[in-house]
């Protein structure tokens, strides 16, 4: 790399960041309440959905780390990242949920269903899973942009400038700032993922002197070794019982303006990440051939990005680059900023601390609070080297949470003792088997997550039959809500009940589906469900042939 960027280079980020800055401003005067800050008022696009799905859930070393592990294992090393692609079909059947809801954060869901000592555990849980993960995020950002200019831009610069730039329009906008600026942030991150390929191929002789340079297996799309169905299977659970318990969801999925928009945003936001992974491996793949052909190796596999970067880009375009990953981070950390005001200001600060003031002041709360999450964020990823632990603390927590959430959702005996049993005691066997097993507390292992999740599930069912069930009001009013379907009416702007057959959900009827009515009438009953879960998969099988396919291009 060279010791400094074009000009053409700082131009390119200049506009990208003036670009998110102008996008972010332009809907400020939207937001007149808490409801517009917080949750956009319910009213965003499938198209925004979407952005905001793929923004959140995409970050700058994602690309990086399959690129590095493609280059050293191959083209089957493309699971490392799609080892969660069967998860993404079922977002169908969970996004809905998050609308029906019509809370402002997951910690109101869990009073709803436990009470406030349950919502009280799961805010705790929340701020630092905002905090942990927003440091990860943002020096590990500051990392790839640091070694992208030879270190003429520390990491520490790198995360500053970021911050200042989205809490610039996150503060002012809320999340109608978040979700247009991830939509156009969405671009880039698309731009981050394939504007190597093309000309890659043209540089090592495209397809044809890829299969002719490298050895078949390296060709496969078998799954490596340590990636069994067994683990595959266990991270499709991690991921269906988590993502109900991560608490930047709600705002994410729940605030289109239908379910139609929620079921579209979260799925095929996803889905578009799955094919952005594609391009990733791709760039792994090109990297593999250029050295092969060079004769040349890397000292470390997640070089390979920056490799492939630094051969094949020209000024202004590694400005684009560098754009594109400062976008993949920006849209998640600014979602972040109003996810972390609303769960303070709705969570803690009204319920414990100031209760009966106008929208107004709850408002400017959420703003001071948001900022004040951002910056324990950015300490934590100044301050402290060990990220990546804290990162996988949250992400592992997240699922021992969802126990209480999704199973409370399933199953209407659950009760609070069993919620905050399942947490503890799922937590426990966890990390005790990490410790025994690898010698640390903390080490993802799929059989040691998948004792500990039946632990969870088991303690969860035992202490709450053995305990007082909840209050049978509390029960009727939370499952009234999952079994109402609302949308926003167009020429009112008020929410309106829907009453359509087959928009019941699979997810709450789970334990008592129907069936003695008949296939025929379970069909009519769950037909979105059912009909959107096909075509999803239908998609994981174009995914899986696409990437086998696009190796005998020429």
């Amino acid at each position: 790399m060279p010791t400094a960027l074009h000009p053409l280079d700082w131009t390119v980020i200049a506009v990208y960041f003036f670009l998110s800055v102008l996008v972010g401003f332009l809907v400020v005067r939207r937001v007149k309440v808490t409801e517009d800050y917080f949750l956009g008022s319910r009213r965003f696009s499938a198209w925004l959905q979407i952005g905001q799905s793929f923004g959140i859930g995409t970050h700058a070393e994602m690309p990086v780390a399959l690129a590095g592990a493609v280059y050293q294992s191959g083209y089957s090393a493309i699971w490392y990242q799609w080892k969660n692609l069967f998860i993404t079909p079922f977002y169908w059947l969970l996004a809905p949920l998050f609308r029906r809801f019509r809370r402002t954060t997951t910690g109101e869901v869990y009073e709803d269903r436990y009470g406030t000592f349950m919502g009280a555990v799961y805010t705790v849980f929340a701020m630092a899973y905002f905090i942990f993960n927003m440091g990860a995020m943002l020096k590990g950002a500051g990392k790839l942009v640091s070694a992208a200019t030879a270190g003429w831009v520390t990491p520490n610069t790198v995360v500053l400038v970021m911050t200042v730039a989205f809490l610039a329009y996150s503060f002012f906008g809320g999340l109608f700032s978040v979700a247009y600026t991830n939509f156009v942030q969405s671009l880039f991150i698309l731009l981050l993922s394939f504007m190597l390929i093309p000309i890659g191929l043209e540089r090592i002789g495209g397809f044809t002197a890829m299969r002719e340079t490298l050895r078949p297996e390296l060709l496969s799309l078998v799954t490596p070794g340590d990636i069994s169905v067994f683990v595959i299977v266990m991270l499709t659970i991690n991921g269906l019982v988590g993502i109900t318990a991560q608490p930047h969801q709600l705002a994410a999925v729940g605030t289109g303006k239908d379910e139609r928009s929620c079921r579209i945003g979260m799925t095929y936001g996803n889905f578009t990440k799955r094919f952005c992974t594609l391009g990733w491996a791709l760039v792994g793949m090109i990297t593999l051939v250029m050295l092969v052909q060079t004769g040349e190796t890397l000292a470390d596999r997640e070089d390979a990005f920056g490799y492939a970067t630094r051969h094949l880009l020209f000024p202004g375009a590694v400005g684009l680059m560098i754009a594109s990953v400062l976008a993949a981070n920006m849209s998640t950390c600014s979602a972040f900023t109003v996810d972390g005001g609303a769960l303070f200001t709705q969570n803690f600060y009204r319920r414990y601390l100031v209760h009966d003031r106008d929208d107004r002041h709850y408002l400017l709360i959420g703003r001071i609070s948001g900022v004040i999450v951002t910056l324990l964020g950015v300490w934590f990823a100044l301050a402290v080297e060990i990220v990546l632990e804290a990162f996988l603390f949250t992400e592992s927590i997240a699922a021992f949470m969802g126990i209480s959430l999704l199973g409370g959702i399933c199953w209407k005996r659950a009760n609070r003792y069993g919620a905050f049993a399942s947490l503890v005691v799922s937590s426990v066997v966890f990390f005790y088997l990490s410790r025994v097993q690898f010698g640390k507390w903390l080490n993802w292992d799929a059989a040691n997550f998948g004792i500990a999740l039946a632990a969870g599930f088991g303690v969860l069912i035992a202490v709450s039959l053995l305990t007082k069930p909840e209050s049978p009001t509390a029960l009727k009013d939370f499952f009234e809500r999952l079994d109402t379907r609302s949308e926003l009416d167009s020429a009112t702007g008020q929410e309106r009940v829907v009453n359509e057959p087959g928009h019941d959900l699979l997810v709450v009827h789970l334990l008592n589906p129907g069936l003695k009515d008949g296939w025929r009438a379970f069909y009519r009953r769950f037909r979105v469900d059912i009909n959107g879960l096909l075509v999803a998969f239908g998609v994981v099988v174009f995914l899986i042939v696409l990437a086998k396919a696009v190796l005998y291009l020429p």
